[in-house]
């Protein structure tokens, strides 16, 4: 954070994924869709697309149980987990 207290473009993106997420505004495809939103921002941003962790976040595997353990960190205000998937 710097001393106007923002957040670096990583962290908005991801801050807008996680909260995207926790809204859960449909019954399927909400990974999917704030998972694209957080890429618009972060290029928009001026960032590179985030890696999401380079593998398939729909299929059940150890890589999406990565993915939403780092979710859950976020819901309770631990955002490491999650600044660190997206670029994993």
């Amino acid at each position: 954070m710097d001393r106007h207290k923002s957040f670096p473009p990583d962290e908005i993106a991801t801050r807008f994924h996680h909260r995207l997420v926790l809204i859960h505004p449909f019954p399927n495809g909400n990974g999917r869709l704030s998972r694209m939103a957080a890429d618009l921002l972060i290029v928009q941003l001026g960032g590179q697309r985030f890696s999401w962790g380079r593998g398939n976040l729909i299929a059940i595997s150890d890589l999406r149980k990565r993915y939403v353990d780092a979710l859950r960190a976020a819901d309770g205000q631990v955002i490491e987990p999650l600044l660190r998937f997206v670029r994993s």
